[in-house]
Order: structure tokens, then sequence, then C-alpha cells
């Protein structure tokens, strides 16, 4: 073999390993700076189920796969294309951009708190149900996907925003950081829409074990074969399985509510703690030192879970950031930001 040869395949296997690191490195800084969107991404997975709500079960799948594929394109094809050019050209308005984010967080989480104890739109589902009475089937369900993935766009906007904000900091590769964007985007996507279709489903899922007297049966497609009487092994599963299917039926409205005040106070935490790193960017310290010595002194004064007391204690402060900054924009987006959007659009 010619040694032109040897070292052309030794810069081969030498560019494997090159590629193989970097997407290692990719995928793992992915994994990081998509940890820093579980705010965002819970309230995702909480927004989202409403938007099958009314439709039979044979359009919630097929519902959600839309808005699925409405969230990756508002990703892939407008957000990331956005985000890189951004890095390039204006880097100094990844912070500001990521604060304008942080603080709709911050809103959202605060009128959902205020919704939740002063309800103020109680007809609403009423005007929905007008409007299915008006619209044919097809309209109404193209209606609700538009508006989810209206409101996918400004979540992902955020997530991409929060994603762009860590890799510039530590990544310098272009195309290290499209790569990145890239694997946060498609996987938190298809995180957020597996998670909704199983909550969607498990309901259904539920209500079939809680009326399937012949668990074991139906599981090896011998229900059709086996005597009318059911066999021992159905018998003994039977308990067990309904009870886990009444406990799916009765369990996830429940955990559809617990699920919304997650990702409400994950919305408050993440977007106070964003406003708050974005002071420190502009050498505001002080908020942001007095909530690490809060929570420091907590947690020295503990002898066990200090660690985690700590981390609790500083979430629950920049909550309490969030919380305020949103109750103070509440009236000033309402008052303002939406009657003037309501100018424009006219």
């Amino acid at each position: 073999m010619s040694t032109g040869l040897i070292a052309l395949l030794d810069d081969v296997v030498g560019l494997t390993k090159v590629a193989a690191a970097s997407l290692d490195d990719a995928a793992g800084q992915a994994a990081k700076v998509g940890a820093k969107a579980a705010g965002v991404v819970v309230d995702d997975a909480a927004v989202t189920p409403r938007y099958v709500v009314g439709f039979t079960a044979d359009r919630e799948l097929p519902i959600i796969g839309k808005i699925a594929l409405g969230s990756l394109k508002n990703k892939l094809i407008l957000l990331l294309p956005a985000a890189l050019v951004l890095s390039l050209v204006a880097p100094w308005a990844i912070t500001p951009l990521l604060m304008l984010g942080g603080a709709f967080l911050c809103y959202e989480g605060a009128e959902k708190i205020l919704e939740a104890i002063w309800p103020h739109a109680a007809h609403g589902g009423h005007v929905e149900e007008g409007m299915a009475d008006r619209q044919s089937a097809r309209q109404f369900e193209d209606a609700k996907v538009n508006s989810a993935i209206k409101t996918d766009l400004i979540l992902s906007a955020e997530i991409m925003a929060i994603t762009l904000s860590a890799v510039a900091a530590e990544v310098s590769s272009f195309w290290m950081q499209a790569l990145i964007l890239g694997i946060v985007g498609t996987g938190i996507t298809i995180a957020v829409y597996g998670t909704v279709a199983l909550i969607v489903k498990a309901d259904d899922a539920g209500l079939s074990l809680a009326q399937n007297g012949r668990p074991v049966s139906s599981l090896f497609g011998l229900r059709r074969l086996a005597p009318a009487a059911p066999g021992g092994a159905d018998r003994l599963l039977r308990p067990l399985t309904q009870g886990l299917g009444r406990g799916l039926v009765y369990g996830m409205p429940l955990f559809l509510k617990l699920l919304g005040l997650v990702g409400t106070a994950a919305m408050l935490w993440v977007g106070g703690g964003i406003i708050i790193h974005g002071l420190e960017g502009y050498g505001l310290e002080e908020l942001g030192h007095a909530i690490h010595d809060a929570a420091a002194a907590v947690g020295h004064a503990l002898p066990l879970g200090a660690a985690a007391m700590e981390w609790l204690v500083a979430a629950g402060l920049a909550g309490a950031v969030g919380l305020l900054l949103g109750v103070l924009l509440i009236p000033l987006v309402h008052r303002v930001a939406m009657p003037v959007f309501a100018l424009l659009k006219r």
C-alpha cells in the first residue's frame, strides 16, 4: 500500500475521531443548555393538552402531530437561522432579548396566578363552543392548531434564546452553535410533544384497562378464543389492571393541574433568574448577591440537605422576583402594549 494512501486513511481516521468528539461535545452542551430551558419546557407541556379539548379521541394524536411539526418548523426554519445571524451580527443584543423573554415569562406566570385567583374569562369556553358550531370540524381543528403553533413560537423563541445565550458563552464555532441549537430544538420538541401525547391518551388507556375484565387474554390475543369466563391469570391480574386504569382516569386531571402549577412556578423561577443574571451582566450585581447570600445562609444552617435547600431558596427567591416583576408588567401589557398592538394590526 502506498504511503500516500496510508496518509490519506490516517487523515480520514483523524477527521472521524474529531467529528465523533465534536458530536459528543455537541450532545453534552445540548444537554447542559437544554436543562436551562426547563421552565419553558414544562410550561409548554402543561399548555399544549388544552388544544385537543373538544375533539374526538381519534383526532387527538393527529392534532398533536401537526402542532409538533409546526413547532419544529418554528425552531429549525425560523428561529435557528435568526439566532445564528444575531450571534454573528449583533451578539450584544442576546442579553437584552433574553431579558425581554424572561420578562415575558414573568408576565405569563403572574397572569396565570392572578387568573386563578380572580378569573375574568370564564365565558371563554362558551365563545369557543359557538365558534365550533359556526365552523366546520376541519376549520375548527386548523384554527386550534394554528393557535397552538403561534403560542409555541413564543415559547420556542425563549427556548432558543436561552440556548443561544448559554452556547455563545462556551462555544465559539459557528457550526457547533448551529448543531447544538438544532439538537436542543429537536430534542425538546420530541420530548414535549411525546409527553403530551402520552398525557392526552393516558385517560383512554386507563378507561380501557378499567373496563377490561380479561387483561391476560387480551395481552396475548386470546380474548376471542378463550372461553366466556375469565381464566385464572385474568382473575389474578384483573384487580391490579383495573385499579391502575381507574387510577389513570381519576388521576390525570389532577396530574394536569399539578403540571400546570409546576409550569407556572418554573416560568417565574426561570424568568426571574434570567432577569437577575442579565442585571449582573450589566454590573447590577446586588440583587443576585443578596439571593446567593440568603440561600447560602440557609444551606449552612442545615446539617442535612444543605445543597438542595440552598437551591430551593435561590429558586424561590428568583421566583419571587419574577412574580413581582410580572405583577408590575400586567397593567403595562394590558393598557399599553395590547392596545398598541391592536392598533398596528388594523
